[in-house]
């Protein structure tokens, strides 16, 4: 028993969103900002760090840049003096407001398909997301045990699932390179959906993420 040593801890990066076409409040730019205070005033898991809390643009190609900043951020960090078994865990929020559940995202495939321009006005149309993964079916799955986390998530009470289909809009989009860079450099991604609050209202939202960041904890990722 003594020689398992101190358990990793997992450092967790999280995204939400800003508006886009047809969601004037994206609940999780909400989340994403109250996230820190919330986790403050409620403890955070035991072995868990919150590393940083950012709402991105809703933005596809043209939102790259501050994506890619704190993707290679979390990995200078590391490399900068954080214990040696510090596990980190980009965790990307976004919302599908047709749906009344959490959804745990499985993969992201590499095709651009906006159904409605972004936020800076790009619209592709059946484009690989990155050009040397080859096919627009080519996909990316996360390496976290998505049906485990469910399954504890379901426990607990919340109306979440696992899902294979990601869309194809900025969501799917930001999730293929978080995926791409997570398996470069050691790391793991996941992406959630979230209902809007008109279904779940922001406080359930609120509780289920610090439950989320408790499985997380509770992983024993290596």
């Amino acid at each position: 028993m003594g020689s398992e040593g101190p358990a990793a801890t997992v450092t967790v990066h999280v995204t939400g969103f800003k508006r886009f076409h047809g969601v004037a409040e994206n609940p999780t730019e909400k989340i994403v900002r109250n996230l820190q205070s919330f986790m403050e005033k409620r403890g955070l898991p035991k072995g868990l760090v919150l590393g940083s809390c950012t709402v991105l643009e809703a933005a596809g190609q043209g939102g790259l840049g501050p994506l890619y900043e704190l993707l290679e951020s979390t990995v200078l960090r590391r490399e900068g003096g954080s214990p040696n078994k510090e596990q980190v865990v980009l965790l990307h929020f976004g919302v599908n407001s047709g749906s009344h559940r959490f959804a745990l995202e499985n993969q992201a495939v590499n095709e651009a398909t906006f159904r409605c321009p972004d936020e800076l006005g790009w619209k592709p149309q059946r484009m690989p997301i990155t050009s040397s993964d080859g096919s627009i079916l080519h996909a990316r799955q996360t390496t976290l045990p998505v049906k485990e986390i469910s399954k504890s998530l379901q426990q607990m009470g919340y109306n979440v699932a696992p899902s294979d289909d990601a869309g194809r809009f900025v969501c799917n989009y930001v999730y293929y390179h978080s995926l791409r860079f997570a398996e470069k450099n050691g790391i793991r991604s996941l992406f959630v959906h979230f209902p809007l609050f008109l279904a779940i209202d922001e406080e359930v939202q609120m509780q289920f993420v610090a439950s989320l960041l408790e499985v997380l904890a509770s992983l024993n990722l290596q």
